[in-house]
């Protein structure tokens, strides 16, 4: 895989909404196919956690969906949503109460019994101003930079 591939080469669709009047997350765009939910709650269970160090006892837990998100936008992501493609809706922050500040990274660790390949990324600043990814088959990607510059967003993948 091209270590430095865009997303956009992945048919990732970039959406950008300078001014949301509210940091709740929108529902997600509903040309998707029907999802068949085995969460109880009729949603998607959200990846299982984040983490900003590894744990050898967490690996034999995690999902093949595992992933690490670098912030390289210049701006502090204060919530972050990551639920699978098929879905309508967003799962919760899971960023919880913590933001990811510029130039960190977080860990992204899913339960292993989930078995969705395509999923979508959502970030929101303080402003609520968000950015989405759809489609990121995240059983080829172990690495997500995100960028931001001149207005633009962009996304290197490993």
């Amino acid at each position: 895989m091209n270590q430095k591939a865009l997303l956009g080469g992945l048919a990732a669709a970039l959406l950008f909404t300078a001014a949301c009047s509210s940091t709740a997350p929108a529902s997600k765009p509903t040309n998707t196919a029907p999802t068949t939910n085995t969460n109880t709650a009729n949603k998607p269970a959200p990846p299982a956690n984040t983490n900003t160090s590894s744990s050898d006892a967490n690996s034999a837990q995690q999902g093949k969906q595992d992933f690490t998100l670098v912030n390289q936008t210049g701006v502090e992501i204060n919530a972050l949503y990551v639920s699978p493609h098929d879905s309508d809706d967003w799962a919760e922050d899971i960023l919880g109460r913590d933001t990811l500040p510029k130039g960190e990274r977080v860990d992204i660790t899913f339960k292993r019994s989930e078995k969705a390949a395509m999923w979508d990324l959502r970030i929101e600043d303080d402003k609520g101003n968000s950015i989405e990814w759809e489609n990121l088959n995240l059983l080829e990607i172990s690495k997500v930079t995100l960028h931001l510059k001149d207005g633009k967003a962009t996304a290197e993948i490993e």
